[in-house]
């Protein structure tokens, strides 16, 4: 399994895993839309002998304070490589890049009992929700530095993308 950065050639296969993975074309079209803006991404696919069998996104969200903080969507591995620990090398990979790209914290929307195993936690632990009406279990924010969230609290708010797909 080799976890590398998106390349220019991928775009197209990495638009078939996002609308194979998920049930709605709506992760795929975000990914196509957050890739049209000018903000930093981290885009990182998973290979298994040449082929794109996975993809994650970060991109920057913004929330009170002065830290950097990246808002991971979305996650996707094809059915086929699903529950093979594909997903689980995307995410450490991702979040390891965040770090050494300078970001302190990520956040992620998602499901409450696969994200803590990255060290995810309720974000409203920081007091740090998200703009989102979602349950407090399901948004979950992981410091990517220690201490980076002790004086940041507020409203996390995504690119205006998220709005619009």
């Amino acid at each position: 399994m080799n976890i590398r950065p998106e390349q220019p050639g991928d775009i197209d296969t990495i638009r078939i895993v996002n609308l194979e993975a998920f049930e709605t074309a709506v992760e795929a079209n975000l990914v196509d839309a957050l890739r049209n803006t000018d903000i930093d991404l981290i885009s990182l696919v998973a290979e298994e002998n040449g082929e794109i069998v996975g993809h994650i996104l970060f991109s920057p969200v913004t929330v009170d304070g002065n830290i950097r903080v990246m808002g991971l969507a979305p996650m996707a591995v094809l059915p086929g490589w699903q529950k093979k620990g594909i997903g689980t090398k995307l995410v450490h990979e991702g979040l390891k890049a965040c770090g050494n790209a300078g970001y302190k914290a990520a956040v992620v929307l998602g499901h409450a009992e696969y994200y803590p195993r990255f060290g995810f936690v309720p974000s409203v632990n920081y007091g740090i929700k998200s703009e989102y009406n979602v349950p407090p279990e399901v948004f979950m924010v992981k410091e990517l530095q220690a201490g980076a969230l002790e004086h940041t609290k507020g409203i996390v708010k995504y690119h205006q993308a998220f709005s619009e797909v």
